[in-house]
């Protein structure tokens, strides 16, 4: 039994609770009173509550995000119907900012805004001591890096083995995207160097290979990236993955060389591109510079092994369908391994919601709160493009249709004629899901040749090259009969880059 019982919803069993993990490490005194539970948010909130009620807490505390809110809501409730007296605290980006505007956080017994590793182990004492704080929602200061306990300890050899590992050098971002939370951010805050570094170093010699940093911008100051990527580059030969967040715009000389020693499918940078038109970007403070970024990423693409994790967002106020389709093909051209297509989201907090009344944007009222429709894209459009999303998630960044993929754009607009293919996909199959890599196949060669009237052959010759080199044993039925001529041999079914990023994510 533990007096304090901190619970994780995480979308996936993979996903760890890097934010509770950093309470339980600052708990102090009161860590060995204190336990974490965690589960996924499509569990039976029952049996999570059962769990719980097993510990016979004093004291819960849930973390809440966009993606388990609704699960928290139900878990919370249930809480209060078994066990009112137990007092519950709340924290996490998704009741940080506008909690006048959620009725259901009248159920929590606290609110904790903003980061709550000081804030919480106070809390706590407080209520163990009988002496809880009047103030139900609290906004506590910015706790002190220098004295936070880091958290990587509470890692257990099962979440080495089994889940991903978070890591962060520094909390904060400089930039002011309208569209993301850290628009609110006051500064950057970096953790003690050496601090971080011997951390990593007993990751290391716990086993863990695969790191995924959640720093907004890696390469913002040219030492500290450095330093990142030094330490990791003298422990090459233990085989590592290394997610990393980035900006397009800075690369200098002495991180090109240190990026260049990295081996193939050692490095993942995470790009957000989000939109190339300039009058898009500048009115929602995503500022880059257009012509540096794009010979960075050409570089990352052409002469190192980078595995490049690019993203665009649909839907910014004042993007049209034609400003994101230019957007599109112009990236498609740079060949990133991923171009991600994400929806607008409207988090609560971000700056974004100034925009809503001028260019007439909605938004779904449940989470995660995408756009529905605006000025310049209708509600059946954007059904449409959250389908190619999808789509082009299955097909054009899973790695295993990469000579599919290079068909697109070598003769007109390359989004034009995904659009196209996923429409038909859609109307032929009526789902984006649950679809066998065999019928993927089969699909594709229907897709293109019927859908949009490519020549067979070069459509045959493409899939049976992505065919050599997937997972699968014996040809799919659009393929069969061609596929065993001389010279026709199966290969790695998928390069080390694409094994290890889906490994990892």
């Amino acid at each position: 039994m533990a007096n304090i019982v901190l619970v994780a919803l995480n979308a996936r069993y993979q996903h760890s609770a890097f934010g509770l993990r950093y309470l339980l490490a600052n708990l102090a005194e009161l860590r060995p009173q204190a336990t974490l539970l965690e589960f996924e948010q499509s569990d039976l909130m029952e049996e999570v509550a059962e769990a719980i009620a097993q510990q016979q807490p004093r004291i819960i505390g849930l973390s809440v995000y966009i993606w388990n809110v609704e699960a928290v809501r139900r878990l919370l409730r249930l809480l209060k119907c078994i066990a009112p007296h137990w007092p519950v605290v709340l924290g996490g980006p998704e009741v940080s900012h506008e909690t006048a505007e959620q009725s259901w956080l009248a159920l929590a017994d606290y609110v904790i805004c903003g980061e709550g590793e000081e804030a919480f182990v106070a809390l706590c004492r407080s209520i163990l001591a009988g002496t809880p704080p009047p103030e139900k929602i609290l906004h506590p200061p910015l706790p002190d890096l220098e004295r936070l306990v880091l958290p990587y300890a509470e890692y257990s050899t099962q979440d080495i083995a089994q889940r991903v590992i978070y890591v962060e050098r520094a909390r904060g971002c400089p930039y002011r995207c309208a569209f993301c939370l850290s628009a609110l951010d006051e500064r950057v805050r970096l953790l003690p160097r050496q601090k971080f570094l011997q951390a990593m170093a007993d990751l290391l010699a716990r086993g863990v290979r695969q790191f995924k940093f959640v720093d907004r911008t890696f390469n913002l100051a040219l030492e500290e990236s450095v330093a990142i990527l030094d330490f990791f580059r003298a422990h090459l030969d233990l085989g590592l993955f290394i997610h990393l967040e980035m900006v397009p715009d800075r690369l200098p000389l002495p991180l090109r060389a240190l990026i260049v020693q990295f081996p193939p499918g050692t490095l993942q940078f995470e790009v957000g591109i989000q939109s190339f038109n300039p009058e898009v970007q500048a009115r929602i403070d995503r500022r880059w510079q257009r012509a540096e970024s794009l010979a960075n990423l050409r570089w990352l693409v052409e002469e190192s092994g980078v595995h490049l994790h690019t993203d665009l967002i649909i839907g910014l106020p004042g993007e049209s369908l034609a400003s994101f389709a230019d957007g599109f093909d112009q990236l498609l051209a740079i060949n990133p391994q991923e171009i991600q297509v994400g929806i607008l989201k409207r988090l609560r907090g971000a700056p974004i919601a100034r925009y809503s009344a001028e260019f007439a944007m909605v938004y779904n009222p449940d989470p995660p709160y995408d756009l529905l429709a605006n000025d310049q894209l209708d509600f059946l459009l954007l059904r449409r493009l959250k389908r190619f999303a999808r789509y082009w998630d299955l097909f054009g960044n899973s790695g295993r249709f990469q000579q599919v993929r290079t068909l697109f754009g070598q003769q007109g607009s390359a989004f034009g004629q995904f659009l196209q293919l996923s429409d038909w996909l859609y109307a032929t199959i009526g789902r984006t899901h649950a679809i066998s890599l065999r019928d993927q196949f089969s699909y594709l060669q229907r897709g293109l040749t019927e859908g949009l009237g490519w020549d067979a052959e070069r459509v045959q010759t493409a899939l049976i090259v992505d065919f050599q080199h997937s997972t699968l044993h014996d040809p799919p039925d659009c393929l069969k009969g061609v596929t065993g001529r001389p010279g026709m041999r199966r290969s790695d079914p998928l390069p080390a880059r694409q094994r290890r990023h889906h490994s990892a994510t």
